[in-house]
C-alpha cells in the first residue's frame, strides 16, 4: 500500500532495469536518467522481484537471460504484483518463438539488441505516457458499443477485447465478410490507451504493390515516374495512434517484409529515401482468408503471420448470434435517421429465420430498403424483403447443388457479380460495397467477364426515390 501512495505522489516516472552487464546497465540508467526519468537498477530475477514490490515503477526494462533465470518466466511474478506496468525484455537471442512467448506473458516489446539509445527512450516514455492515461480515465464497459449484447457468441468476444484494455499488442481479426471487423478494430482502438491518437483504417485488398508501398509507407521526390513531390505515407499519418490493415491477407508478398520490419523493429523507410523513421503505431489486422494456410501455400509470409497474431479474436457471422439481430436492427435504424421507427412482431420473425450470407453489410441493406416500403412508424413482415437469390437459396433442390458443384470457379464468381449487380440495379458502387471489394476491382472483373451494366440498368426496375450514382 506504502508503495502505491508513494508512486501517485510521484512526479517524475521511475524505470526499473534489469541487466547483469554492469556496462551496459549503466548505459541504460545514463539514458532514461538524461530524459529525466529516476531509474532504480537490478542485476538479477531476484532483486528485480524486490525492486517492483517495494517500488511499483512505471515501466521496466529487462535483459532476456539473467544469471538466475529468464525474463519471460519472470513477467507472470511481476504482472501478478501490478499487471498495469509497461515490460520491455531486450535480448541480443532473440526469436520469433520466443518474442510471442513474451507478448503472450505480457509483455509490451520485444527489444533486439543493438538498439539506439534514444529508440528505447522514446519507447519507454509514451508507454508510460499511455500508462497514465489509462489510470486517470478508464472506460466503462459497454460504453461505446451500440447495444449490450445478448449472444453469448458476443459477450465471449466482448470478454476477450475487455482483456485487450492495458494491452498495446498487435491484434488479427478474422471472420466473413460483412461481419463488422472494421467496427471491432476502432472499438478495440477506442479502448486502449492509443484512443486519443489517430486510428488510420488501410484496406488492402485489390491494391497493387505500387500503390500500397507509396500509401502505406510514403515516398520522396523522384522515387518513381509521377512523384513529383515528397508525400507522408499513412505510417506517419498514423504515428501515436493505430493503424489498421483490413484484408491483409490480400497485402502483396512483396510488401510484406516491409510490413514484418514495422511490426518488429517500429522502423520503416519511405520510396525513395535512404533514411530509416521511427513508427509509433500499434498494427491492427482483418482478414477473411485462412492465412495458416496461405502460410502453408508460401501465398503469406510465415514470420508476419506469427507477427501479427500474437491475439487472434474471431468475429462471429450474424446467423450464429440471433439474440442480437433485432437489437442491432434498431440501432441501424437510429443511424439511418429513422430512431422513431419501430419493428412488428411478424418483421422480426422475418429478420430472425434469414440466414444473412452478407451479415452485418446486408443487414444495413435490407433495413434501408424496408425503410423505403414501409407505410408509417412501423416496419411490417411485407416491408422486410431479401435478394432473390438469397431468398432462394434455401429452396435450392439437391440436383441444382449438383449442377452448382460442376461449375468452375469462374462461373460461380460471375454468377454472384452479376447477382449483386441486379441486386443493385447496376449500381457499381453499391455492388462493390455488397461484395466487399474495392469498386476499381469491381470494374476489372465486370470487364473480364463481360457483364452488361448498362443493359442491368435498363432491365432491372429502379426503386422508389433512387439515383444512379455510378
Amino acid at each position: 500500500m506504502k508503495a502505491v501512495v508513494e508512486r501517485a505522489q510521484r512526479t517524475t516516472p521511475q524505470i526499473m532495469v534489469v541487466e547483469d552487464d554492469g556496462e551496459l546497465r549503466y548505459g541504460l540508467s545514463s539514458a532514461l536518467r538524461e530524459a529525466h526519468f529516476d531509474v532504480l537498477e537490478a542485476a538479477s530475477c531476484t532483486e528485480a522481484v524486490n525492486v517492483f514490490c517495494a517500488s511499483l515503477p512505471d515501466a521496466a526494462v529487462i535483459d532476456l537471460r539473467l544469471p538466475d533465470g529468464d525474463a519471460v518466466d519472470l513477467l507472470p511474478r511481476l504482472r501478478s504484483v501490478d499487471d498495469s506496468v509497461p515490460i520491455f525484455i531486450m535480448t541480443g537471442h532473440g526469436t520469433i518463438d520466443v518474442a510471442v512467448r513474451a507478448v503472450k506473458e505480457g509483455a509490451e516489446d520485444f527489444l533486439t539488441k543493438p538498439f539506439e539509445m534514444r529508440s528505447l527512450v522514446e519507447i519507454v516514455g509514451r508507454a508510460v505516457e499511455r500508462r497514465r492515461g489509462r489510470q486517470a480515465s478508464k472506460l466503462s464497459r459497454f460504453a461505446i458499443l451500440p447495444f449490450e449484447p445478448r449472444s453469448a457468441a458476443m459477450r465471449l468476444l466482448e470478454d476477450e477485447v475487455e482483456r485487450l484494455r492495458d494491452s498495446d499488442c498487435s491484434v488479427l481479426l478474422l471472420g466473413e465478410t460483412g461481419t463488422g471487423k472494421s467496427a471491432l478494430a476502432r472499438r478495440i482502438h477506442a479502448l486502449g490507451a492509443r484512443s486519443k491518437g489517430p486510428f488510420v483504417d488501410v484496406n488492402c485488398a485489390g491494391l497493387n504493390r505500387e500503390f500500397v508501398e507509396s500509401e502505406l509507407f510514403g515516398h520522396e521526390k523522384g522515387a518513381f515516374t509521377g512523384a513529383h513531390v515528397s508525400k507522408q505515407g499513412l505510417l506517419d499519418a498514423a504515428h501515436g495512434g493505430t493503424l489498421f490493415l483490413d484484408e491483409i491477407g490480400d497485402i502483396d508478398l512483396q510488401v510484406q517484409p516491409k510490413v514484418l520490419k514495422v511490426v518488429e523493429e517500429k522502423r520503416f523507410r519511405r520510396m525513395g529515401d535512404v533514411k530509416e523513421r521511427s513508427a509509433d503505431v500499434r498494427l491492427l489486422a482483418a482478414t477473411h482468408h485462412d492465412l495458416l494456410a496461405a502460410t502453408s501455400r508460401r501465398a503469406f509470409r510465415a514470420d508476419l503471420y506469427y507477427r501479427i497474431s500474437t491475439v487472434t479474436l474471431t468475429v462471429p457471422p450474424l446467423r450464429d448470434r440471433r439474440e442480437d439481430i433485432v437489437p442491432f436492427s434498431l440501432h441501424l435504424l437510429s443511424t439511418l435517421g429513422a430512431g422513431d421507427i419501430s419493428l412488428s412482431t411478424g418483421a422480426e420473425v422475418r429478420l430472425l429465420s434469414h440466414p444473412w450470407p452478407g451479415n452485418v453489410r446486408e443487414l444495413k441493406n435490407v433495413l434501408e430498403r424496408s425503410l423505403l416500403l414501409r407505410t408509417g412508424n412501423v416496419i411490417r413482415a411485407s416491408d422486410v424483403r431479401f435478394d432473390q437469390h438469397a431468398e432462394s437459396a434455401a429452396a435450392i433442390p439437391t440436383t441444382e447443388s449438383t449442377r452448382t458443384s460442376s461449375q468452375t470457379l469462374q462461373d460461380v464468381e460471375r454468377e454472384h457479380i452479376q447477382r449483386a449487380l441486379e441486386a443493385e440495379r447496376g449500381r457499381v458502387e453499391a455492388a462493390a460495397r455488397r461484395l466487399g471489394i474495392p469498386r476499381s476491382t469491381l470494374y476489372q472483373k465486370v470487364k473480364t467477364y463481360g457483364i452488361q451494366v448498362t443493359r442491368i440498368r435498363m432491365t432491372v426496375p429502379r426503386r422508389l426515390g433512387e439515383r444512379d450514382s455510378d
